[in-house]
């Protein structure tokens, strides 16, 4: 599928009539263009082309992470550059019975009321609105502003692998305006850091006994999920663990084997769907029902408010060519179950806010039988660090040639700055557009803004955000009319940055 580089005024479809359409427009381009996080290439070859078509110098590196430089105008052509921040990937979730292939398929866009959601799947609002804010201001030709280094960076939903490898002695800037936040009540003025793990756990394979000739997939579903750094707190459950533990119950009551684990969206989403094939004895096939049905039970007792949907089903499956020995599941559930996932640590410095905690996001097979992928998101690079050296520990206790490693980025965390000047810009702004205090958040989220602190460096840093809900869902929305609050007020800061 081929994306040319329109104008959105150009263009018709679903947001039509909705304001404002030079960043609605964008938003709905891009929602035609599969960005799932390792699938960037399409992406950025289109705004690529949006750039050059406009005479802008564009710059794409290997990782699809693309620079757009624009001089300044209006006035502010000798003022000192500012650097603008998105992501172009998005997590790719999709509602249970949904039938959708995020590596081909466009984003089926709905208005409801207020509000722009997705057919079925994750919107891709986070942050597809934040680079349409982006590519609005690109594209302005009467809008005073700065010169421009626009950073869009690639597999931030992945352990911000593009952002690892970005070539950041290109940046002039010193001072960057990030558009990857949630509220439009507020300005990010820091952030926690945050690292990805992965655990490669040896399946051992072996064909299954000649006594197992039944087979039944157990499914975890049901699931909430969500984002791993806003909704961590809400003690969801964690399908991944869900699954290890029905699997322990039935292996303590039965002689099982299991194949083809699975589970979880991405790395940095609450997973909220998981899979595994159980291989045993057809006269232990009641039994085995009985014990995932009393679990289930269990369960829906457990989370009755956090995921009152939550369950546990068996379906039909073939028995496999090779299973796991019994050794190396014992060694998968364990490690599932052992992991700490969720909060681990409040923050004593800023109330109500997590400082440090843990998310076991998914289960994938490899050549060699199975590897997890976890995030660690800390206020504190220390605490970070800690919590991986613990996981470390298990993983040397668990034996059976059991690996980790971190994957992508160790993001650093961005502290808060009280005299930053972008900040005071930006509050004034806020006042003289919205008319409102703004409130200056230090969240427990972690972005890519202490990276380019730390290897830019650059000295001064917010987040200006929008309306979103239920990031990495397929829940996900986003506010229209809180884009059309918000435009007004990124043309102002930017206008104000002489």
């Amino acid at each position: 599928m081929s994306h040319t580089a329109e104008q959105p005024s150009t263009k018709t479809g679903v947001l039509d009539g909705l304001e404002p359409r030079e960043v609605l427009g964008y938003f709905e381009t891009l929602a035609g263009i599969p960005r799932g996080s390792g699938n960037e290439s399409q992406v950025a070859d289109w705004v690529v082309e949006f750039a050059r078509s406009r005479g802008l110098e564009a710059i794409k590196d290997e990782r699809s992470c693309v620079l757009v430089r624009k001089p300044g105008q209006g006035g502010l052509e000798d003022a000192a550059p500012l650097i603008l921040h998105g992501h172009l990937d998005m997590v790719c979730e999709k509602a249970e019975g949904v039938d959708f292939d995020f590596v081909n398929d466009p984003i089926r866009l709905v208005v409801d009321g207020d509000y722009i959601t997705a057919d079925g799947t994750s919107l891709g609002a986070d942050n597809g609105i934040g680079v349409s804010y982006i590519l609005a201001l690109l594209a302005s030709d009467d809008l005073p502003h700065p010169p421009l280094e626009a950073v869009l960076t690639a597999m931030e939903e992945l352990g911000k692998g593009g952002a690892a490898e970005f070539d950041t002695t290109q940046l002039r800037g010193r001072r960057m305006i990030d558009f990857n936040w949630i509220t439009d009540k507020e300005i990010l003025a820091g952030c926690s850091g945050d690292v990805t793990f992965t655990v490669d756990i040896p399946a051992e394979f072996e064909s299954a006994p000649e006594t197992h000739s039944a087979a039944r997939l157990l499914m975890v579903r049901g699931l909430k999920g969500g984002h791993c750094e806003f909704d961590i707190q809400l003690e969801r459950a964690n399908a991944l663990q869900v699954l290890a533990r029905a699997v322990l119950a039935v292996s303590n009551r039965f002689d099982v084997r299991i194949a083809a684990p699975y589970g979880g969206a991405q790395n940095n989403a609450i997973p909220a769907d998981a899979e595994v094939v159980l291989v045993a004895r057809p006269e232990d096939l009641d039994g085995i029902s009985d014990v995932v049905s009393q679990l289930g039970v269990d369960l829906a007792v457990e989370y009755d408010i956090a995921d009152p949907d939550i369950r546990l089903d068996l379906g039909a499956a073939d028995v496999p060519e090779r299973v796991f020995s019994s050794a190396a599941a014992q060694r998968f559930t364990t490690l599932t179950l052992l992991i700490q996932h969720g909060v681990v640590r409040w923050n004593l410095h800023v109330d109500d806010r997590v400082e440090t905690s843990n998310n076991l996001g998914t289960i994938r097979p490899t050549e060699q039988g199975v590897r997890l992928m976890s995030t660690i998101t800390s206020a504190l690079t220390s605490r970070k660090h800690e919590l991986y050296d613990r996981v470390r520990a298990l993983v040397e206790l668990a034996g059976g040639g059991v690996a980790t490693e971190m994957f992508g980025l160790d993001a650093p965390e961005f502290p808060y700055r009280p005299d930053s000047d972008l900040l005071a810009v930006a509050s004034q702004a806020f006042r003289d557009v919205l008319g409102e205090e703004p409130a200056v958040e230090v969240s427990q989220c972690s972005l890519e803004l202490g990276m380019f602190s730390r290897r830019v460096p650059v000295a001064d840093i917010i987040s200006i955000g929008t309306e979103l809900h239920a990031l990495h869902s397929p829940e996900e929305k986003v506010n229209h009319r809180s884009v059309e609050r918000v435009w007004p007020l990124v043309k102002e800061v930017v206008s104000r940055l002489g």
